[in-house]
Parts: C-alpha cells; sequence; structure tokens
C-alpha cells in the first residue's frame, strides 16, 4: 500500500475517513478493547475473556503488526495459562494471501474474540484491507464479538491511523504520516504509547487538521473498553487523554515554504483516570464507575 501522506490531499482523506466511519456505524453489537501498549494488567485481559463469553469461547490471534514469529505463540500461551481459555487459535496473517486463505477466514467469522499483537500497524493494513478476512472481522464485530489489541493493534482501529512516522517535535500541517484504518472505533483518531512517550504534539497535529476527529490517548498498561452504546471507559493503570477541536478556532501561520505552523483557541482537553468514562455521542466526560477503585463492571 503506498504511503498517503503527499498522495491524497487533505479533502481525500477527510472523505476516507468518514466512508470508514460510516461503514463502522451500522450499530455493531461488538465491543472494543484497546490497549495502549507496555504492559497488559490481567484485569484488562480478564475483562476481554469476560466480553468474549468467558474461557470456552473462541478466541482469534491476529499477530499481523508483528515481525517475531514468536508473538503468536506467546499471546496463545497467555490467554491459555493466565486467563484458562481452551479455545484459542492464532491467524497467522502477514501477506494478503493469507488474509484469503478459508481456515483464517472461518475462524475469524466466529471467533467470540479477536486479539491483535503490537507491532507495526501498517502490517495489518496492508495485509487485511480489501480481503475476505478483514469481511469476516467486521461481520464478526457487528454480531458481538469482542475486537482487542495492543499498541499497533490499537492504533489501526480508528477511520484514519497514525503510522509512527513524521516529525513530532513540531505541531505543524502534514508533518504526521496517517492511513486509512479499520474504522471499528469511528469518529475518532486514536494514539498509543500516549503519556508515556509524550506523544502530544502528533496527536494534537492531526487533530487540528482533522477536528471532525476526536484525539484519544492512550497509555501504557491502559486501555479503552469501547462499549455499543458509544462509550468509553478507561481500564487498566494510567491515563486517557481526549483532544476535541469540533468547536476550536485553528489557525495556521506559514514559517517557511515548506511548513506551516498550527494553533488553536478553545482546544477543548480531558485527561480520563481509571474508572471515568466518555460520551462520543456528545463528546463530554461521564462520571466514574468507581471513583475509589476505578472497577470496570458492566453496566
Amino acid at each position: 500500500m503506498a504511503r498517503l501522506t503527499g498522495t491524497l490531499s487533505k479533502l481525500s482523506l477527510a472523505a476516507v475517513a468518514l466512508l470508514a466511519a460510516a461503514a463502522a456505524a451500522e450499530d455493531p453489537k461488538g465491543n472494543l478493547l484497546l490497549i495502549g501498549g507496555g504492559d497488559r494488567p490481567h484485569a484488562v485481559m480478564a475483562k476481554f475473556v469476560e466480553l468474549a463469553g468467558g474461557p470456552s469461547a473462541p478466541i482469534v490471534i491476529l499477530p499481523t503488526a508483528s515481525g517475531e514469529a514468536s508473538t503468536g505463540p506467546r499471546l496463545k500461551r497467555e490467554f491459555e495459562r493466565g486467563h484458562g481459555c481452551t479455545a484459542v487459535t492464532v491467524a497467522n496473517i502477514r501477506i494478503p494471501p493469507d488474509a484469503h486463505r478459508q481456515s483464517f477466514v472461518e475462524a475469524i467469522r466466529n471467533a467470540r474474540g479477536i486479539f491483535f499483537s503490537g507491532g507495526d500497524q501498517r502490517r495489518i493494513i496492508q495485509a487485511l484491507r480489501e480481503t475476505p478476512a478483514l469481511s469476516a472481522l467486521q461481520e464478526a464485530f457487528a454480531a458481538g464479538a469482542v475486537v482487542g489489541g495492543t499498541s499497533a493493534g490499537t492504533a489501526c482501529q480508528s477511520p484514519l491511523m497514525l503510522t509512527g512516522e513524521g516529525n513530532f517535535s513540531l505541531i505543524t500541517a502534514g508533518n504526521v504520516e496517517v492511513w486509512p484504518g479499520l474504522g471499528l472505533f469511528p469518529g475518532v483518531i486514536v494514539d498509543q504509547h500516549f503519556v508515556a512517550r509524550s506523544r502530544h504534539n502528533r496527536l494534537i497535529s492531526v487533530v487540528l487538521e482533522h477536528p471532525h476527529l476526536l484525539g484519544v490517548g492512550v497509555d501504557e498498561a491502559t486501555a479503552v473498553w469501547v462499549k455499543p452504546d458509544q462509550t468509553f471507559e478507561v481500564v487498566g493503570e494510567g491515563w486517557v487523554v481526549v483532544y476535541d477541536a469540533a468547536a476550536a478556532s485553528v489557525n495556521r501561520q506559514r514559517s517557511d515554504a515548506e511548513s506551516e505552523r498550527l494553533g488553536v483557541h478553545n482546544l477543548r482537553t480531558h485527561v480520563l483516570l481509571p474508572g471515568e468514562g466518555f460520551d462520543l455521542a456528545v463528546r463530554a466526560a461521564v462520571a466514574p464507575a468507581d471513583p475509589v477503585s476505578g472497577s470496570c463492571n458492566q453496566p
């Protein structure tokens, strides 16, 4: 897949994002559980297993983002030994022909939990886009399967996806590369390792260029649990930062022939703790489920 920076106009990218969001917005019954990378807290992974239907539920691991052959088997052992799962399959999809294999497609379609590993999110899009495996994933999610991921497996879920390429020391136009993502998390652009790696500049830059999208930065050892009612809850140990530029005034200032500085007035920012939630429809924080322990009980 060709790099999109410099090949698609801003209008084209916005159209891609809106189309992806529309495709994913037909009231899917599935949950998302997306970890920002780093440690995978036991409670978060246990919530994934619970949402899938328990230890006997069919779970499929997609190690597509990883360049290491050991990633799939390692995650399989984590589910089996750490959570007692008995029906875990690794769909070792690396290139598009793999995503046409009937055994992988059927495993994904019948899964109640689908988990993406970390690595390089571009590998996910390159391998899955416009394939039967992606169609099966969308069908499973629409029918109620939980889709989880960590790091790259989180970054790929929004309609526009940060690739990890660009100059993140600046807040300027066109300095962050984005590709169309899977679109299962509509209305946002999601970033990972967010607080731990101080990735504010790159997410702010993209949000100012695409103010119709909420920026959702997920910290390490932390997840957003996105529910079918289009609210999400923070689970785990760290923070989730939300940037909302929908009602902001974005300013552009030419700094040289090559770059355009971005500024903003009235950018709304939310820093959410475990147990706190956010309503994506009205773009507002909601009261924590349990302000003491930050527990993630089902509503």
